[in-house]
């Protein structure tokens, strides 16, 4: 009787350590997935993915509305956004990190239908011919998006391009290097992976298909979806749509959703954040203006803070700043206090930084990671003027007392002279 115990004892500690690294597994791959909407096989990742495509496809198609699509070459999730409107997660270059201009998004478009119809490998030179030839279409021109490849400002914009399709696996270099394309001194040459390129476009409707004019109600038919017309597609809709804006959008906030969706998320939302820290690991911060998804590991978000670096440290002052105005505040306010500061950490921030004119550009970087951010919005004034008003959640940048423990472990008592924050608040929301 006693090794018949012992042995259910082990096989119950067995699977219950199988359970343990299973869930492990399906949490690492839905991680990789919300990183890299689009896998490429030959890492541990894509096995993963892979492995657990049945457990992941279902529960993304119940939660999110979104597919995930699997065989040997890629793993693709059909990932649509929460919102259409939401400008802060802009594609960027991938060596200076700024954004990508109007011309870049449609080189972009180009690129892929150039690589639509073009062999196994294609040389650069060879992609730029092709890219200025499509570029001539008079739509275009009369668009005002010129693509001549006349300048060298019109070849680092196909080559930051060419840069993109690379992160995202579409090309993959086989000789050759960008930099020397950009001095007319030689050329690359790369394979086009099929798979990736047919898995690149995500949207509900063909975009040939889509007859609006503008550009916003382009976006919306091109992902628009069919009305729910019973209470429990409703409820579907509402919870595929949330469950998006918490996965998507560092801070999910009462006040920007519709009535609906608050009586929703108001009645489920235990059941919304649990579902998805189960799956993601993301834990839940709820506050009485709404609730954030919070990455403990720190690798589910495309900004940071705070970050490393001049920029990062302007961002964290300024986050510091606007906590304990509580209020709008001028940019121009801003501007005075970066110059300020420029000169108090002018042995750690980079020199350039006290130049006259930097405070502008240091600022406008913060303020634009922190509106990204779901902390700041950008708001006019009376007179026209430009200003910011903070959001419930850069509450946690608010500057406090510190609290001093005395000697021997007895009750602690709080400092007067000194304040501090804690960098335990520095939690991550998580970004696109």
């Amino acid at each position: 009787m006693t090794d018949r115990m012992t042995d259910r004892t082990a096989d119950s500690r067995l699977g219950d350590a199988l359970a343990v690294q299973r869930a492990e597994e399906v949490r690492r791959a839905a991680r990789a997935l919300l990183r890299r909407p689009l896998l490429r096989a030959g890492n541990d990742d894509f096995r993963l993915v892979r492995q657990h495509a049945t457990e992941l496809r279902t529960w993304f198609d119940r939660n999110t509305g979104w597919a995930l699509l699997v065989d040997s070459e890629v793993a693709r999730l059909r990932r649509v956004p929460g919102r259409d409107t939401d400008p802060t997660h802009p594609a960027r270059d991938q060596r200076s990190g700024l954004p990508f201009s109007r011309r870049r998004y449609v080189l972009v478009c180009l690129c892929l239908a150039v690589l639509e119809r073009a062999d196994q490998q294609i040389a650069l030179g060879r992609l730029a011919e092709q890219v200025v030839l499509a570029a001539a279409d008079p739509a275009l021109e009369a668009a005002g998006v010129p693509f001549t490849l006349a300048d060298r400002e019109q070849r680092t914009d196909l080559v930051a391009v060419v840069r993109l399709l690379l992160t995202w696996g579409v090309l993959a270099k086989v000789a050759g290097d960008e930099d020397a394309f950009l001095k007319s001194a030689g050329d690359a040459l790369y394979d086009v992976d099929r798979r990736a390129l047919a898995g690149v476009l995500i949207s509900r409707r063909g975009p040939s298909t889509v007859r609006a004019s503008g550009f916003g109600e382009r976006l919306a038919e091109l992902n628009a979806e069919a009305l729910p017309d019973s209470d429990e597609l409703r409820n579907r809709a509402l919870r595929h749509s949330l469950t998006r804006r918490l996965l998507d959008d560092p801070v999910l906030y009462l006040d920007e959703l519709s009535e609906a969706e608050t009586a929703y998320l108001t009645s489920q939302r235990g059941a919304l954040t649990r579902r998805i820290g189960e799956l993601t690991g993301l834990v839940a911060e709820v506050r009485a203006e709404g609730l954030a998804m919070v990455d403990p590991d720190d690798d589910l978000t495309d900004l940071r803070m705070p970050e490393q670096g001049t920029e990062g440290h302007v961002a964290l002052l300024v986050a510091e700043y606007l906590a304990g105005k509580g209020s709008i505040v001028r940019l121009t306010e801003l501007h005075r206090q970066v110059i300020g500061w420029a000169l108090d950490h002018a042995g750690f921030w980079r020199r350039s930084a006290t130049v006259p004119g930097a405070e502008v550009e240091l600022t406008e970087q913060a303020v634009e990671r922190l509106t990204a951010l779901g902390l700041l919005e950008r708001v006019t004034v009376a007179d026209g003027a430009p200003a910011v008003r903070p959001r419930p959640a850069l509450d946690r940048y608010r500057v406090g007392e510190s609290i001093l423990l005395e000697p021997g472990g007895r009750a602690p008592k709080k400092s007067t002279a000194a304040r501090t924050k804690s960098t335990a608040n520095h939690r991550k929301a998580r970004t696109r």
